[in-house]
């Protein structure tokens, strides 16, 4: 295994690296594309054409889970055994023919008719959410607005009941410290065993109860069709829900801060409303809420002179990918008139995020109808917290100051 020549500049227990990665994947893009990272003991590939290569090459799997599972102790797989049983079985862990299998049953729930129907649903999640915080000057973006909006959405289309909102919330918390690879989370493992134990409970009553009376939802549907066993059919609700709101979450919150960092950027955005659709797509360039997956290699492969053994985790960074100037002109500058390139903020290939076209709507709805409703918005002084995780990025929470506006013609 060849070692970097020189430290690794890439530290995801660092505050510094975790609020701003930026620099540091610039360095390691830049000096050793294909490094070995000791702290992760894994491979990070940091350059957009690998990135887009290495998800088309069948030599590495994303069954990483299972080697994961299957790497520990008979005690410490018993400990875990509804991780194992459950995000073992999330579509996006595992290779053809199961992936195929699972995904044609998910696909139509994201297609852009069936989220054109959607739309006026989304739209009034929005305004009702908007409603109450007109009439504050502060708030935190994060816990009044960003979570609750995708939460709601996904909740909505599954047929949970929105009460579980708060109970979701930390349930899904706790997952991601495992399935974004937390690394300043000892408990973690633990923390996710008992959040999927009371999410499969959930799922398994909820799926109960809907082959005993039908609704008109996703659950009810994936309940009447043949070729998804009980498990998968309740770990895939379990990836909906948690996928189908982490990352818009942080691409609402993400992309906020951004419209603040850049004045002349909101200003814009907030006369032409109708960029809405290019600046979600810089948004995601520039600071996705994903910017990392994770594959092990199925066999040796060399890249860039580098051996990758069979068994080894190799992280592609596709918030790096996005920032290559390879394949982007000037690009840490933010700029929502952006047209060239071809960001990789949802993965490629067959793995290509299926809550994508969702995620998109999402954002492209809500982010003009806040800048309608609240003027000259600002981060207080209050410091903005960042979650811990290689693969999932965002802010715990962004406490902002503006001034409300009433609702009236041509506002939300």
């Amino acid at each position: 295994m060849n070692a970097l020549e020189h430290p690794d500049p890439y530290d995801p227990t660092d505050p510094g690296v975790i609020a701003d990665p930026y620099p540091a994947l610039a360095t390691l893009r830049s000096r050793s594309p294909v490094a070995w990272s000791e702290r992760l003991r894994s491979w990070l590939v940091t350059r957009h054409d690998d990135c887009i290569a290495l998800q088309r090459d069948p030599r590495l799997s994303a069954e990483r889970m299972a080697a994961y599972f299957q790497g520990l102790s008979d005690e410490r797989r018993r400990a875990l055994a509804m991780s194992e049983r459950m995000i073992g079985t999330w579509s996006v862990f595992l290779d053809p023919p199961p992936h195929t299998r699972i995904r044609s049953h998910l696909n139509r729930w994201f297609t852009t008719r069936s989220l054109e129907a959607m739309k006026p649903r989304i739209e009034r999640r929005i305004d009702d959410l908007l409603v109450p915080v007109r009439e504050r000057e502060r708030m935190d973006f994060v816990a009044d607005f960003a979570y609750p909006l995708p939460a709601g959405v996904i909740m909505d289309m599954l047929g949970v009941p929105l009460e579980l909102l708060a109970d979701f919330q930390r349930w899904s918390h706790d997952v991601a410290l495992f399935v974004g690879s937390s690394q300043t989370a000892p408990d973690k493992h633990h923390r996710a065993e008992e959040a999927i134990v009371g999410l499969a409970a959930v799922f398994r009553d909820l799926l109960a109860e809907r082959r005993r009376a039908p609704d008109a939802d996703m659950i009810s549907e994936l309940a009447r069709q043949p070729g998804l066993s009980d498990d998968e059919l309740v770990a895939n609700c379990i990836l909906l829900l948690f996928a189908g709101h982490e990352t818009t979450t942080g691409l609402l919150s993400n992309g906020l801060m951004r419209l603040i960092e850049h004045p002349g950027q909101q200003a814009l955005l907030r006369r032409e409303p109708g960029r809405a659709e290019m600046a979600v797509e810089e948004m995601l360039r520039f600071d996705s809420p994903a910017p990392a997956i994770s594959r092990v290699a199925a066999t040796d492969l060399e890249l860039r002179g580098r051996r990758i053994s069979r068994g080894d985790r190799v992280f592609l960074m596709l918030n790096a990918a996005n920032r290559d100037p390879d394949a982007f002109d000037e690009p840490d500058r933010f700029d929502i008139t952006r047209r060239a390139g071809r960001h990789i903020a949802f993965g490629f290939g067959i793995h290509f995020c299926i809550g994508a076209p969702l995620a998109r709507l999402e954002a492209t709805l809500a982010l003009p109808r806040v800048l309608a409703a609240l003027d000259d918005i600002e981060q207080t002084d209050d410091a903005v917290t960042w979650r811990d995780g290689v693969s999932l990025r965002g802010l715990v929470s962004l406490p902002i100051r503006y001034r409300g506006r009433r609702a009236g013609p041509g506002t939300a």
